[in-house]
């Protein structure tokens, strides 16, 4: 078990954990919670042994093996598949050790290996880590690609899929789902709970950690103390113990107040002094109450505009996507109405994206009509509108082009909604996290008073708090919402009703998040029932002069689509070279020293320009995949 006794944690000259106390045992699945900068990933790094506790005592058992996700990935030209096998390091040793074995001729030696290997049932181990992948959405053609050959989100996720597969007594896994769609978070939540060692989970997706977790280990100002349940029940908890923390705060006030006003009457009378002292060695002992704190940083909403025009946007018959080989989307109509509250489901790479970049414009149609109201303001939210940040300016003065007309209060005022107080709002936005970008690109989206929100996984980033300031904020607007997420609490407090988008083709939805995850695993069943006897069929009733026939001509059909992944592929993998280069550089300390600011705003810009492209190219290549996959399973 690991147990916590009277630990303090120091990052710098601040405190992060003071004088808390926890036990956390073998098996539990506990819930890492609290505001960003309280010491979340500082305790990772502790349970790690990568950073000292600075008082007290953190134990856990020496001998047990320990999982977490790698946060770097070089570009190696291993396999997905032999990569993700690297973390089952006990499978590797005997590996090693059954060559050497071989080398030296030693047949008993192999003999025993082989035994070890069959025991920790090593020979199921690539079938076991192609179901990992496939579960965190890759093909089964991406299994034998490089490394190398992914964008960073994937490779994140060969991270995650290498920590999954490993034999850990103890996985910390800090924001899993940051760089998962909804499908394979619902698959993550399935794989977690049957896992049986003990998990330590930093997240901000509540319905998740509801899902996963037992216990919550909550980290607030300076305290780390543990709940029994889930995340739900943790704050029915907390509520309760801050009703309480705030009568008794409230009580010890007047107590206060009482105790020095006789101390101020009576200490310079000779009669009384003795009494005030008394009182003010009273006052001494008193135990140091804090004011409870119910009321989050975030509070903001999106205006509701004076003008409402019906309809706000259309699309009819229209086809998606990115040239003319490449069509996504087929036939999409959608009319999106004051009220609308739709969110997409679909798995990934189906073009949930590339239809909410088709309704913002910034995609062209290949055909059909896209209908736009007069005056009509969208605000649409995306990973690669994060991108777009003038990296070298502030957040106020980001505001403040946006709106010439604010003053620089009125638009400090407005950031601190958005939790920039103070001196924040003046901070450079390349020194910023992934939250508080996001957080940046709601305050800019707010401030154009739209009509129709575009939201393209607003969440990743974001921590609990602001993400019930998010859904706050959107079940009062009174515009039309499209919403992808991977947030299923997200989802289900703010969508009234669901569009699937898979095949080729966007259909409405009849049901619920529940209805859509028994809806992937029976297509999944489908899909390999369909496999199983299209193979079956073809064994028995096709020769193998016509069986060569057919896979010519599906060769032929898919060609020109592989030559262009192909292309696409190469251009990645060029592109993401030129950007490991760039961050590698950034990654260099001596890069932000003065002389060397020019090199700084190079490498800035072209971190900015490369990475929304890797992401357009990245969707096509993977849509380009998926058709060829169609075409090659007409076999």
């Amino acid at each position: 078990m690991i147990k916590a006794s009277q630990i303090t944690l120091d990052r710098g000259l601040k405190t992060l954990i003071e004088d808390s106390s926890f036990t956390i045992y073998p098996g539990h699945k506990v819930g890492l919670v609290g505001k960003n900068g309280c010491g979340k990933s500082s305790l990772f790094a502790a349970l790690l042994g990568q950073l000292q506790i600075d008082k007290g005592n953190l134990d856990m058992p020496r001998n047990w093996d320990i999982a977490t996700v790698k946060q770097e990935t070089p570009a190696l030209t291993k396999s997905a598949l032999e990569y993700v096998i690297d973390g089952d390091r006990q499978f590797r040793q005997l590996e090693q050790q059954l060559q050497v074995a071989r080398d030296n001729d030693n047949g008993n030696e192999e003999a025993n290996i082989l035994d070890q290997i069959d025991a920790i049932n090593g020979y199921s181990l690539p079938a076991r880590a192609g179901e990992l992948l496939h579960g965190l959405g890759f093909s089964q053609q991406q299994l034998s690609l490089s490394v190398g050959s992914f964008s960073g989100g994937w490779r994140m996720r060969l991270n995650l899929a290498q920590a999954l597969i490993s034999r850990a007594d103890l996985m910390l896994l800090d924001e899993p789902t940051n760089h998962l769609d909804l499908d394979a978070v619902l698959w993550l939540q399935r794989w977690l709970k049957r896992y049986t060692g003990t998990l330590v989970l930093i997240s901000h997706d509540r319905d998740f950690l509801d899902d996963v977790i037992d216990e919550i280990l909550h980290i607030e100002q300076g305290k780390a103390k543990l709940y029994s349940g889930n995340y739900s029940s943790f704050e029915r908890q907390r509520a309760e113990h801050l009703a309480q923390q705030e009568a008794m705060f409230q009580k010890q006030q007047k107590e206060v107040k009482h105790l020095t006003s006789f101390v101020d009457r009576f200490r310079a009378k000779a009669s009384k002094a003795k009494q005030a002292q008394s009182r003010l060695k009273r006052l001494e002992k008193l135990p140091d109450l804090m004011p409870a704190h119910v009321d989050s940083q975030f509070s903001f909403e999106f205006s509701n505009p004076e003008h409402m025009p019906y309809p706000l946007l259309s699309v009819q018959a229209s086809d998606c996507g990115y040239g003319e080989d490449a069509k996504i989307l087929s036939q999409v109509n959608m009319d999106l109405v004051p009220g609308s509250r739709i969110g997409l489901l679909g798995r990934n790479g189906a073009g949930k994206s590339t239809l909410i970049k088709s309704l913002a414009g910034e995609l062209a149609l290949m055909s059909g009509e896209r209908f736009s109201a007069q005056e009509l303001n969208i605000g649409y939210f995306s990973q690669h509108q994060l991108e777009q940040l003038r990296m070298d300016d502030t957040a106020l003065n980001q505001v403040l082009l946006a709106h010439p007309e604010f003053t620089e209060l009125q638009g400090r005022n407005h950031l601190g909604r958005f939790g920039f107080s103070g001196d924040q709002a003046l901070n450079v936005i390349n020194t910023m996290s992934g939250g508080e970008k996001a957080r940046l690109v709601l305050a800019l989206i707010v401030l154009q008073k739209p009509q129709l929100l575009l939201l393209d996984e607003p969440t990743n980033h974001l921590d609990l708090e602001m993400r019930q300031a998010l859904v706050m904020a959107l079940q009062n607007f009174e515009g039309a919402i499209i919403l992808i997420a991977h947030d299923r609490y997200l989802l289900e407090s703010c969508v009234d009703e669901f569009y699937l988008v898979g095949q080729g083709h966007v259909t409405e939805f009849k049901g619920d998040i529940d209805d859509y995850q028994k809806w992937l695993d029976d297509d999944k069943k489908a899909a390999s029932k369909a496999a199983n006897t299209n193979d079956s069929q073809s064994s028995e009733k096709v020769d193998k002069k016509e069986q060569r026939r057919a896979q010519a001509e599906l060769r032929k059909k898919a060609a020109p689509l592989k030559k262009q992944a192909d292309k696409l592929g190469q251009q990645i993998e060029k592109w993401q070279a030129t950007l490991d280069d760039v961050e590698q550089q950034m990654a260099d300390p001596a890069t932000y020293e003065e002389q060397n600011k020019a090199k700084l705003n190079e490498l800035l810009s072209a971190q900015s320009d490369l990475k929304p492209k890797l992401e357009d190219a990245e969707e096509q290549w993977m849509m380009l995949l998926e058709q060829i996959e169609e075409i090659m399973a007409a076999e």
